[in-house]
């Protein structure tokens, strides 16, 4: 099992000096807690923390800690992991350029 994920590039500008690429503009939903049981199992949780008589929610609200909204966000995380995520990898591209002779 694993996980999908869309990026759209909605369209390509001129870089700013300073500003690391790429950059998150938007994000939408939060990600799925780990060990969750891949796409399936995560829908499976959703049924079952959503619905108080499901057999499971109980288990699975005291496992998921406080009250878990799978349309929350936190962009400015997501954005401050994907800049170091750029720096990392702007620095790695720039250490594979062939060196002048």
């Amino acid at each position: 099992m694993r996980w999908e994920h869309s990026i759209k590039i909605e369209r390509l500008i001129d870089p700013v000096p300073g500003v690391a690429y790429p950059r998150l503009i938007e994000a939408t939903g939060r990600c799925p807690p780990e060990d969750v049981g891949g796409p399936w199992g995560y829908a499976k949780f959703l049924e079952a923390i959503n619905d108080p008589k499901h057999e499971r929610h109980a288990k699975l609200s005291e496992w998921i800690g406080d009250h878990f909204d799978p349309n929350a966000r936190d962009a400015d995380a997501l954005a401050e992991e994907l800049t170091a995520l750029a720096k990392r990898w702007s620095r790695k591209l720039a250490a594979k350029r062939a060196r002048p002779a």
